[in-house]
């Protein structure tokens, strides 16, 4: 079995860790574009090409299915790569988890880009999926850009200033970027008010890597051999996983890893 995975730089590593996680033996493609990113301040027409390109680079390996690991450029391109891939190559797209997390009750916040904060696209989905529950849209500026480089005091900052922006009364956070799984429990911290009920955390890499198993047939199998090779394309080119990806434990779980903690 082999899964791609695209997106234009480290946020697809938490649906990468999930697949890796239901599925050890898989062999995983990761086609990222650190000659185009971000993706997140380009028009909707130059985003879709520069995420052709990076599909049509995965797809060179015959993955079983692609993933878009990254809400910004299923958005804007996945009608584009279910056209061009599919039947022969599945394509799944992420999607801000505002369903499951308004059927939860309570106060909801969507943290996502600038870019998604606001837009037609998300507020479609509030108004489909969670009409009725009190919904605060948190644009996180930078916070993308600080975890793709793991600039720590960046981090800190941006994660403080959307805590500002998200209302005391909240319950439920939907992180609406792929980026943000990477930091959610500093994001937890940042937003649980003490005394309050246990903050809930919606992300999408779980649904995304099962949803990506379902549609090749493919069951869930963790306790699998961890056989699974790992192919890094940095812009049409084979490459190495980048160096930020193991500040987090999403990048540690990749075998690639192994040789970049050999070379620090």
């Amino acid at each position: 079995m082999k899964i791609a995975l695209m997106d234009s730089g480290i946020g697809l590593l938490a649906a990468t860790a999930a697949v890796r996680r239901l599925r050890p033996d898989a062999d995983l493609v990761l086609s990222l574009d650190p000659d185009g990113m971000p993706w997140g301040p380009r028009t909707p027409e130059d985003l879709t090409r520069r995420a052709v390109a990076v599909a049509e680079a995965a797809a060179a390996h015959r993955p079983d299915a692609l993933i878009i690991g990254c809400n910004t450029a299923t958005v804007h391109a996945l009608p584009t790569l279910r056209a061009r891939l599919e039947p022969g190559i599945p394509v799944i797209g992420t999607v801000p988890a505002i369903k499951p997390a308004a059927a939860g009750g309570g106060s909801v916040a969507v943290w996502a880009t600038p870019a998604t904060t606001g837009s037609p696209y998300q507020r479609g989905l509030i108004a489909e999926f969670a009409s009725g529950v009190q919904v605060t849209e948190v644009p996180c500026w930078g916070l993308a850009e600080a975890v793709e480089h793991a600039d720590e005091r960046a981090i800190e900052a941006a994660v403080a200033a959307a805590a500002e922006l998200t209302p005391g009364d909240v319950t439920t956070v939907v992180l609406g970027c792929t980026h943000y799984e990477l930091v959610a429990e500093r994001i937890r911290a940042a937003v649980q008010r003490p005394g309050a009920a246990p903050l809930v955390l919606h992300a999408s890499a779980g649904a995304i890597a099962a949803q990506a198993l379902r549609r090749i047939g493919e069951q869930p199998a963790p306790d699998a051999p961890a056989e699974g090779k790992l192919t890094v394309i940095l812009s049409g080119r084979e490459g190495e996983l980048p160096a930020a990806a193991l500040h987090y434990a999403e990048g540690r779980l990749l075998p690639a890893a192994e040789r970049l903690a050999d070379r620090r």
